[in-house]
Protein backbone atom coordinates (compact mmCIF):
# COMPACT_ATOMS: atom_id res chain seq x y z
CA UNK A 1 0.00 0.00 0.00
CA UNK A 2 1.43 3.66 -1.49
CA UNK A 3 1.71 6.21 1.87
CA UNK A 4 -1.06 8.88 1.39
CA UNK A 5 0.01 12.38 -0.19
CA UNK A 6 0.77 15.12 2.82
CA UNK A 7 -1.80 18.19 3.02
CA UNK A 8 0.41 21.23 4.81
CA UNK A 9 -1.62 24.14 5.11
CA UNK A 10 0.22 27.44 5.55
CA UNK A 11 -0.72 31.05 6.72
CA UNK A 12 0.83 34.34 8.03
CA UNK A 13 -1.53 35.24 10.95
CA UNK A 14 -1.36 37.99 13.50
CA UNK A 15 -1.90 37.36 17.55
CA UNK A 16 -5.54 38.35 17.67
CA UNK A 17 -6.28 35.80 14.47
CA UNK A 18 -6.31 37.76 11.77
CA UNK A 19 -5.28 36.28 8.41
CA UNK A 20 -6.75 38.40 5.98
CA UNK A 21 -4.37 40.80 3.56
CA UNK A 22 -1.27 39.91 5.05
CA UNK A 23 0.37 42.21 1.52
CA UNK A 24 -0.37 44.96 4.03
CA UNK A 25 0.52 43.74 7.84
CA UNK A 26 3.50 41.35 6.54
CA UNK A 27 6.15 42.94 4.92
CA UNK A 28 7.70 44.53 8.04
CA UNK A 29 8.68 41.33 9.51
CA UNK A 30 10.13 39.72 6.29
CA UNK A 31 13.74 38.58 6.74
CA UNK A 32 16.30 35.90 5.83
CA UNK A 33 14.38 33.89 8.55
CA UNK A 34 10.76 34.19 7.89
CA UNK A 35 11.72 33.60 3.52
CA UNK A 36 13.71 30.44 4.33
CA UNK A 37 10.51 29.40 6.68
CA UNK A 38 8.56 30.71 3.18
CA UNK A 39 10.40 28.40 1.35
CA UNK A 40 10.22 25.19 3.42
CA UNK A 41 6.63 25.42 3.05
CA UNK A 42 6.86 24.97 -0.64
CA UNK A 43 10.14 22.69 -0.11
CA UNK A 44 8.80 19.04 -1.58
CA UNK A 45 5.56 20.26 -2.39
CA UNK A 46 4.70 19.34 -6.29
CA UNK A 47 1.28 20.38 -6.29
CA UNK A 48 -0.43 23.93 -4.89
CA UNK A 49 -3.67 24.08 -3.35
CA UNK A 50 -5.41 27.39 -3.71
CA UNK A 51 -8.66 29.37 -2.95
CA UNK A 52 -10.32 31.53 -5.97
CA UNK A 53 -9.04 34.83 -4.09
CA UNK A 54 -5.71 33.54 -3.33
CA UNK A 55 -5.30 32.13 -6.94
CA UNK A 56 -6.30 35.39 -8.12
CA UNK A 57 -3.87 36.99 -6.60
CA UNK A 58 -1.01 34.80 -6.88
CA UNK A 59 -2.03 34.81 -10.27
CA UNK A 60 -1.86 38.42 -10.89
CA UNK A 61 1.65 38.67 -9.15
CA UNK A 62 3.79 35.59 -9.60
CA UNK A 63 3.79 35.22 -13.22
CA UNK A 64 5.82 38.66 -13.79
CA UNK A 65 8.52 37.58 -11.48
CA UNK A 66 11.38 36.00 -11.59
CA UNK A 67 13.64 34.03 -9.43
CA UNK A 68 13.91 30.59 -7.67
CA UNK A 69 10.50 31.18 -5.69
CA UNK A 70 8.54 32.58 -8.36
CA UNK A 71 10.01 30.17 -10.97
CA UNK A 72 9.07 27.28 -8.51
CA UNK A 73 5.38 28.74 -8.40
CA UNK A 74 4.69 29.48 -11.47
CA UNK A 75 6.01 25.86 -12.40
CA UNK A 76 4.41 23.99 -10.00
CA UNK A 77 1.57 22.41 -10.42
CA UNK A 78 -1.60 23.90 -9.23
CA UNK A 79 -5.32 23.09 -8.27
CA UNK A 80 -8.07 25.57 -7.80
CA UNK A 81 -11.11 25.42 -5.82
CA UNK A 82 -13.63 27.48 -7.01
CA UNK A 83 -18.05 27.59 -7.08
CA UNK A 84 -17.50 30.62 -9.70
CA UNK A 85 -14.32 30.26 -11.59
CA UNK A 86 -14.92 28.71 -15.14
CA UNK A 87 -11.34 28.44 -16.22
CA UNK A 88 -8.35 28.96 -15.12
CA UNK A 89 -4.85 30.80 -17.49
CA UNK A 90 -2.06 30.45 -15.30
CA UNK A 91 0.99 27.93 -16.29
CA UNK A 92 0.13 24.46 -14.72
CA UNK A 93 -3.43 25.12 -13.22
CA UNK A 94 -6.72 23.65 -13.25
CA UNK A 95 -9.70 23.81 -11.29
CA UNK A 96 -10.69 21.34 -8.96
CA UNK A 97 -14.13 19.29 -10.10
CA UNK A 98 -16.61 18.53 -8.01
CA UNK A 99 -16.83 18.77 -4.07
CA UNK A 100 -13.92 20.17 -2.97
CA UNK A 101 -13.55 17.45 -0.12
CA UNK A 102 -14.11 14.56 -2.07
CA UNK A 103 -11.50 15.75 -4.31
CA UNK A 104 -8.84 16.24 -1.58
CA UNK A 105 -9.69 13.09 -0.17
CA UNK A 106 -8.84 11.63 -3.88
CA UNK A 107 -5.83 13.65 -4.24
CA UNK A 108 -4.55 12.81 -1.15
CA UNK A 109 -4.75 9.05 -2.56
CA UNK A 110 -2.80 9.72 -5.82
CA UNK A 111 0.94 9.68 -6.29
CA UNK A 112 3.35 12.26 -5.53
CA UNK A 113 4.75 14.68 -2.90
CA UNK A 114 3.20 17.19 -0.71
CA UNK A 115 0.70 19.23 -1.70
CA UNK A 116 0.80 23.08 -0.55
CA UNK A 117 -1.98 24.55 0.59
CA UNK A 118 -1.43 28.49 1.14
CA UNK A 119 -3.62 31.62 1.80
CA UNK A 120 -6.96 30.23 0.89
CA UNK A 121 -8.13 30.61 4.55
CA UNK A 122 -11.82 29.32 3.56
CA UNK A 123 -10.13 26.02 1.88
CA UNK A 124 -7.92 25.78 5.22
CA UNK A 125 -11.09 26.08 7.58
CA UNK A 126 -12.54 23.46 5.19
CA UNK A 127 -9.67 20.90 4.72
CA UNK A 128 -9.38 21.38 8.67
CA UNK A 129 -12.70 20.34 9.88
CA UNK A 130 -12.88 17.86 7.26
CA UNK A 131 -9.56 16.08 9.03
CA UNK A 132 -7.39 16.43 5.58
CA UNK A 133 -4.24 19.26 6.83
CA UNK A 134 -1.71 16.48 8.07
CA UNK A 135 0.31 20.24 8.86
CA UNK A 136 -0.71 23.85 10.00
CA UNK A 137 2.29 25.89 10.00
CA UNK A 138 1.52 29.42 11.27
CA UNK A 139 3.91 32.06 11.33
CA UNK A 140 2.11 33.93 14.01
CA UNK A 141 3.32 37.89 13.70
CA UNK A 142 3.40 40.14 16.71
CA UNK A 143 1.15 42.71 15.70
CA UNK A 144 -2.60 43.02 16.70
CA UNK A 145 -4.51 44.32 13.79
CA UNK A 146 -8.14 44.44 15.68
CA UNK A 147 -10.43 44.14 12.50
CA UNK A 148 -9.86 41.44 9.41
CA UNK A 149 -10.77 38.27 8.63
CA UNK A 150 -9.67 35.36 11.14
CA UNK A 151 -9.05 32.28 10.71
CA UNK A 152 -10.99 30.74 13.52
CA UNK A 153 -13.90 32.65 13.90
CA UNK A 154 -16.56 32.28 16.72
CA UNK A 155 -18.47 29.02 15.59
CA UNK A 156 -15.70 27.17 14.06
CA UNK A 157 -15.76 23.72 14.95
CA UNK A 158 -13.16 21.93 17.49
CA UNK A 159 -9.99 20.72 15.84
CA UNK A 160 -7.74 18.98 18.32
CA UNK A 161 -3.84 19.55 16.98
CA UNK A 162 -0.62 19.50 18.81
CA UNK A 163 2.02 21.01 18.75
CA UNK A 164 5.03 19.60 16.26
CA UNK A 165 7.46 22.21 16.02
CA UNK A 166 8.01 26.08 16.90
CA UNK A 167 10.52 28.36 16.58
CA UNK A 168 11.17 31.99 17.22
CA UNK A 169 12.64 34.43 14.84
CA UNK A 170 15.17 37.72 15.57
CA UNK A 171 11.46 39.94 14.43
CA UNK A 172 9.14 38.00 16.93
CA UNK A 173 7.65 36.15 14.35
CA UNK A 174 6.50 32.67 15.77
CA UNK A 175 6.98 30.11 13.23
CA UNK A 176 4.72 26.97 15.06
CA UNK A 177 3.96 23.67 13.03
CA UNK A 178 0.77 21.60 14.15
CA UNK A 179 -0.25 18.07 13.30
CA UNK A 180 -3.51 16.84 14.15
CA UNK A 181 -3.88 15.47 17.81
Amino acid sequence: MTAQRKITAGLFISLDGVVEAPDTWHFPYMNDEMEAAVGEMFAGADTLLLGRKTYESFAAAWPQRSGEMADGINGIRKLVASTTLTGTDWNNSSLVEGDVVTAVKDLKQQPGGTVNLTGSIGLTRTLLVAGLVDELRLLVHPIVLGTGLRLFPEGTAQVPLRLARSATFSTGVLDLTYQPA
